[in-house]
């Protein structure tokens, strides 16, 4: 059944709390006399048991369009979901009113996370892996080494940070997050790990072109089989598309190797756990460290960070592979949680 729009439920309320009849009411609204009846008979309940005060503006029908309105992607914030409510209510609510209202359906405002853009070649490559790899088990997965970059910040990351203050609180420590003008940096760290823990962690020196990746490849990825117990005659190795991974000196390189490399579908970095483990290593390394005093104490930092990483925390997340899986089929490709 179609359902009635609340413009109509509206019109009709309005009649009917101005004494038209039921049938007259129905017929002015564009609506079913059952429906005029049955909403006299919740307004003759509502007002028996009104204790008294202005009636609510948005009822629950109305919350429930408004939070689909928003879901479709017509209006993103308050102030677009503001501008249909013309359309909607007799009397526009306040931005309050529909926050609140918003807030009991469940719907928070929050920041819109980035996320690499997909195309339609993008999906399809997602989905295809998603499907090739979705009843692998979890012995499958452990005989993948995950590798990846990322770039370490003297102090601390280079997100938004967020804190709870009250209203005309001066700046203080705990509600500032203090910058530096000289002094800033980072360093770029390749890294690996498997469901066995993590392992080499190798500095990358100025911007890495794709002889140095070779030279990593050649120092860390042999001797973290060895080190995580993994076979390299079955083990599989994975990394992202970055040119300098798919190079022909990398990929002249890995033809000399026993082992497999992973296919991978582009812009795909929520299905790599190894991005999670870096939250986890620098959530560590800067509660524990969150001043490094130069190059080679925030690696001395870093290091002492990585091998705190426990076999579990890496098993953990590589276990989450077949719910990732899961997730990008559901998804048709696009985008997932993780």
């Amino acid at each position: 059944m179609k359902p009635i729009s609340p413009t109509k439920l509206a019109h009709c309320s309005k009649l009917l709390s101005e004494g038209v009849p039921t049938r007259e009411a129905a017929a002015k609204s564009s609506v079913s006399q059952s429906t005029a009846t049955r909403l006299f008979k919740d307004m003759h309940i509502q007002a028996a048991s009104r204790s008294g005060g202005r009636p609510r503006l948005i009822t629950s029908p109305t919350r429930r369009h408004l939070k689909r309105i928003v879901k479709s992607g017509k209006a993103d914030n308050l102030t677009q979901l503001s501008n249909t409510c013309s359309d909607i209510l007799p009397n526009s609510p306040s931005i309050s009113t529909l926050r609140r209202a918003m807030q009991k359906e469940g719907m928070k405002g929050r920041r819109k996370a980035k996320v690499p853009l997909l195309k339609s070649r993008h999906r399809q490559a997602r989905l295809k892996f998603a499907r090739k790899h979705e009843h692998w088990t979890k012995d499958d997965w452990a005989r993948v080494l995950w590798s990846d970059e990322t770039k370490i910040n003297f102090h601390g990351s280079d997100g938004a940070a967020y804190v709870w203050r009250a209203d005309g609180e001066a700046p203080n420590d705990r509600t500032t997050l203090p910058t530096v003008k000289f002094g800033g940096g980072n360093i770029m760290v390749w890294g690996c790990m498997s469901a066995a823990g993590v392992g080499q962690l190798i500095e990358v020196e100025g911007k890495m072109d794709a002889e140095q990746y070779v030279g990593i490849l050649g120092d860390g990825v042999l001797k973290s089989f060895e080190d995580l117990g993994l076979d390299v005659n079955t083990a599989i190795f994975q990394q992202d598309n970055d040119p300098k991974h798919t190079s022909k000196k990398a990929q002249d390189y890995f033809k000399t190797q026993q082992f497999q490399v992973l296919e991978w579908p582009a812009q795909s970095p929520d299905l790599n756990p190894i991005e999670h483990l870096w939250n986890i290593l620098k959530k560590v390394l800067y509660s524990a460290h969150p001043d490094s005093k130069g190059v080679y104490d925030l690696w001395d930092n870093l290091v002492a960070a990585w091998v705190s990483i426990t076999p579990e925390q890496c098993a953990g997340l590589v276990e989450s592979m077949p719910r990732r899986c899961e997730a990008v089929i559901k998804a048709k490709g696009g985008h997932t949680k993780y």
